[in-house]
């Protein structure tokens, strides 16, 4: 920041369009933002009140529900502002905030995720050993490992992007701040950034979807030696919605960030964007929900009582 030409804040464009037109997107930001609330918030208090899903597997998807709560809430409101004109602009420093923020929950997603594979592995490959195995304990250390992981693994990475010079224009073809947006507007070398982006989503998404893949290439493999068909579907039931989850999420997010460069597509990311931070946060409760029968059982008691 050495001279006095550096752009201090940016104006998010958005979806431009009608003023209709972007209403329309705003109400359904906004109703799918509530029920991604009503529905996460759901799945953690029917872990916490039902007892008979205090396991390691519902603790693992009561802190993915809790993250998504946190992961929308970031892009949502302000995506909102945006598309009505009232909030357009956000400064240099809340951007690079946002763009960290929004990485380190990303990135605690994928750790996640992984974490519970690897709980689906324990759970179908060694059932008489998985109390011993997966005990409260361990599932608190993995819980927390992937929070501590996520947000130190884009630190530097956030450091990096802050430490760039933007000389002009100053508008951002997006509704939120996401690194290559930040890269496309740099007037300075980027190439560290870039460098750094594509090794960290290597280290995080990659490494997290080769365990989640060879994790359930043993479960698949357990369960084709499981010679009853009734065996055979429990089994798969107990892992067909996280399988359903991670299928979606590593899918849009290693198009977006596994990639040697940054600077290119910026329409379609943010269309991909919109998929990851909107959409996907609001099916994964209603996955969760519709897959697994001690969560629709757990949900039917708590109606009952009412």
């Amino acid at each position: 920041m050495a001279n006095g030409t550096n752009v201090e804040e940016f104006v998010l464009l958005g979806f431009p369009g009608t003023w209709h037109s972007r209403v329309s997107l705003v109400v359904v930001f906004a109703l799918m933002y509530s029920l991604t609330v009503i529905g996460n918030a759901s799945i953690i208090g029917l872990v916490w009140m039902s007892s008979n899903l205090h396991t390691p597997m519902y603790f693992f998807l009561s802190n993915l529900s809790f993250l998504e709560i946190w992961y929308t809430t970031g892009v949502v409101p302000k995506a909102i502002g945006v598309m009505l004109g009232t909030s357009q602009t956000i400064s240099f420093r809340v951007c690079i905030l946002q763009l960290f923020f929004l990485l380190s929950l990303g990135a605690t997603e994928c750790f996640l995720l992984s974490v519970m594979a690897y709980d689906r592995y324990l759970a179908i490959c060694y059932p008489l050993r998985y109390s011993s195995l997966m005990n409260s304990g361990l599932s608190t250390r993995l819980v927390l490992s992937s929070w501590l992981g996520g947000f130190l693994a884009v630190s530097l990475l956030a450091f990096l992007t802050s430490r760039l010079t933007f000389c002009g224009p100053d508008v951002i073809n997006h509704f939120l701040c996401d690194i290559d947006s930040c890269l496309a507007l740099s007037c300075s070398d980027t190439w560290s950034v870039e460098l750094a982006t594509f090794l960290v989503s290597i280290i995080v998404v990659v490494a997290s979807c080769v365990v989640t893949l060879v994790s359930y290439m043993y479960i698949i493999s357990s369960i084709l030696r499981i010679q009853s068909v009734h065996g055979r579907k429990k089994a798969f039931s107990t892992c067909s919605a996280h399988l359903s989850v991670v299928t979606i999420w590593f899918g849009s997010t290693m198009f977006l960030y596994v990639k040697p460069s940054a600077q290119n597509s910026l329409g379609l990311n943010k269309l991909v964007n919109t998929f990851n931070t909107v959409v996907t946060p609001l099916l994964n409760p209603f996955i969760y929900t519709l897959r697994n029968k001690e969560v629709k059982q757990a949900l039917g008691r708590a109606f009952q009582k009412k």
